[in-house]
């Protein structure tokens, strides 16, 4: 098994009586865009959140940039950087890397994910390394074991709407002290649990526990933080104690406020050993409607409309919510508003089924608002969600090329299905290509749960008139040492009811390249080419194709340049515009113009009718790909109508017939 790192008016809260045990803290530094923080971080927080060490242990989570920080604007990282650079570099803090007892010492956190308990290595309290991998129910007791003679009061009284809170801090020592250098306390506001819809960096991770949000107080000279904390007295005498109050602005990057919390520890800075650590209970708001879930559309299916969906939505405030708005999306394009009504007590869920909704073919995004909370909604920031779903609604009598350039992922009208939810899935890479730059890539190397299977889908393909359809791709793989990760291309004729596999290759089998423990990525060499033959699906009306990954835990897989050949013929002119479609046919209200272009190009859609007059005009910009194209046919008489796309490489028609 894989253990990598990657290098480089006022309302009261939280009042709790003096008599404490000694809780230990833990401190993660984890990265957004670090693939073995995103396979470790489960494992992890289910340790941490345990029955056995719930009351033994805290957990802070800083978000690091190793390998690098997010590229995008906004992440974890970004919105409280200053920070997190002052709290794992060595400029700053300068924890000291050891991974082992045995490596030597290194300045500053340098590898991700990485652990510290009480501000020690891990391997101080019997842990194999500092990788937070190690962590287990033994190493937590060890560390919650050592004896301590603080212990640490904490209450907070937020503002009305929680944009402000007062932190009262007493800290008691039971026993006389002299600390090893300058003894700080050190207070963090940190969310409990954020969920994203969409990952903030590029590892695939959406759910984070714990996450660091702002310090108090810190000092600052310019941009960066000089230090973080309270300095508190050196020497301490039996029975004495110290309060302090801390203003505590909240920042506007918190993503739920109702589930921050705050979390206090005594570091003595000589040694960098943690003392006490305390954590407030979350926040509570009187008014909080919270999306919880949204259950009911299938991954894909064979129909022009969605399944109905089930939003679950909690009150987490403690007024009772009686009216709400509820706006559902596809891709979002806002559909008909549902005026929801009731009694939702606070601390409860409700479910509420929604209607259903037409897309075209490929995969969409599904997702809901909430708004206009009876009683008003202080913290709207958790009031939305999203899941995908995929629909086939059409199929594609032309040819499918698809080198995987664009950025789009999956491309139109392709589907991918990812069972589990997890982060190591089917992506695309816009830097391996074979021949050029992008190609779908299936990250075996960092999904460690063996057996996992993610399906990415074709086009849906209209086979009728082709007696000897053909599937060619590119594929690179190399093994990690042994294992069996396995690619099948699979096919069916009853909207995925059956499946019926057409090719496979798994572990050495699938190699184009020697094994290797590094991230693989293939040279120009290391690349084949598959041929499968689709003559079990000829002539077939609703074909649906698909590759299925299975991890074994192994190395990367890269999928390029995949050519699925259908019944159309490449003329002159439709080697640049491969195929075109107007479905349905006969049509009503509207139709729809389908085309595959072979670049960049613009053109002019032109309806006539049977006496030759044109009744529509259609300008269009063409992307590479497939593209689509609405035609609103309601104020068309019934009739028979020709449809003619004109480009500078040329024309091409079909017949529409519209019947009312």
């Amino acid at each position: 098994m894989k253990k990598s790192l990657f290098t480089l008016g006022l309302i009261a809260t939280g009042l709790f009586a003096s008599a404490q045990t000694r809780m230990s803290l833990f401190e993660e530094f984890t990265g957004e865009n670090c693939p073995p923080c995103a396979s470790t971080n489960p494992g992890l927080n289910a340790i941490l959140l345990n029955a056995t060490n719930a009351t033994k242990v805290i957990a802070l989570k800083w978000q690091v940039p190793i390998p690098s920080a997010p590229s995008a604007t906004w992440s974890l990282y970004k919105t409280n950087q200053a920070e997190i650079d002052w709290r794992y570099k060595s400029s700053g803090y300068n924890y000291p890397s050891q991974n082992t007892s045995t490596n030597a010492v290194t300045n500053g956190i340098n590898s991700a994910p990485s652990g510290r308990l009480d501000g020690q290595h891990q391997w101080a309290f019997g842990a194999t390394s500092d990788h937070p991998f190690y962590i287990s129910n033994a190493v937590i007791a060890s560390a919650q074991s050592q004896t301590t003679n603080f212990s640490i009061q904490m209450s907070e009284t937020y503002d009305a709407n929680f944009n402000n809170a007062v932190v009262t801090v007493t800290v008691t020592s039971s026993t006389a002290f002299t600390s090893a250098g300058t003894l700080m306390f050190r207070l963090c506001l940190v969310e409990r649990e954020i969920a994203f819809p969409t990952a903030p960096g590029t590892n695939g991770e959406t759910f984070f526990e714990d996450v660091v949000r702002k310090s108090y107080p810190t000092s600052i000279t310019g941009t960066a933080v000089t230090s973080m904390g309270t300095p508190m007295p050196g020497t301490w005498t039996m029975g004495q104690s110290q309060t302090y109050t801390i203003n505590c602005a909240i920042p506007s990057y918190v993503h739920d406020k109702g589930e921050m919390a705050f979390v206090g520890f005594v570091q003595d800075d000589g040694n960098k050993k943690v003392m006490q650590a305390f954590r407030t209970p979350k926040a509570s708001i009187p008014n909080d409607a919270k999306f919880v879930s949204l259950t009911g559309l299938t991954s894909f299916t064979c129909a022009t409309n969605t399944d109905p969906a089930v939003l679950t939505f909690k009150n987490q405030g403690a007024n009772a919510i009686t009216a709400a708005t509820i706006t559902p999306y596809i891709d979002g394009v806002a559909q008909t508003q549902v005026m929801w009504s009731g009694n939702l007590a606070g601390g409860t869920s409700t479910a509420l089924t929604l209607g259903t909704y037409t897309a075209v073919t490929g995969q969409h995004t599904f997702s809901v608002s909430i708004s206009s909370v009876s009683g008003g909604d202080i913290n709207t920031a958790n009031n939305n969600g999203s899941m995908a779903f995929g629909l086939v609604t059409s199929y594609w009598g032309g040819q499918v090329i698809q080198p995987f350039t664009t950025t789009t992922f999956p491309p139109n009208d392709w589907m991918m299905i990812n069972p589990n939810g997890g982060t190591a899935t089917w992506s695309r890479s816009s830097t391996v290509g074979n021949g050029g730059a992008g190609s779908a890539k299936y990250d075996f190397y960092n999904n460690s749960n063996v057996g996992d299977n993610d399906d990415l889908f074709i086009t849906p393909m209209d086979l009728t008139t082709s007696a000897t359809p053909m599937l060619t791709f590119d594929y690179a793989y190399a093994q990690y040492s042994s294992e069996n990760d396995k690619l099948d291309v699979l096919v069916s004729t009853d909207c995925g009811q059956n499946w019926t596999n057409v090719w496979t290759k798994q572990g050495s089998g699938l190699a184009t390249a020697p094994a290797t423990t590094g991230n693989f990525v293939p040279s120009a060499a290391q690349w084949t080419n598959a041929a499968v033959s689709l003559a079990s699906v000829a002539n077939q009306a609703q074909v649906l194709v698909k590759f299925k990954a299975t991890s074994d835990y192994g190395n990367n897989l890269y999928v390029d340049n995949v050519n699925l050949s259908g019944p159309t013929s490449l003329t002159k002119y439709n080697q640049n515009l491969v195929s075109f479609d107007v479905y349905p046919n006969p049509a009503s209200t509207s139709a729809t113009i389908k085309t595959y272009s072979a670049f960049e190009q613009t053109g002019v859609i032109v309806v006539y009718n049977t006496l030759g007059q044109v009744v529509k005009t259609i300008n269009v910009s063409l992307a590479f790909g497939i593209n689509e194209v609405a035609l609103n046919t309601s104020d068309l008489a019934t009739g028979v109508y020709n449809v003619v796309l004109n480009t500078d490489k040329g024309s091409v028609t079909k017949k529409l017939t519209v019947t009312k």
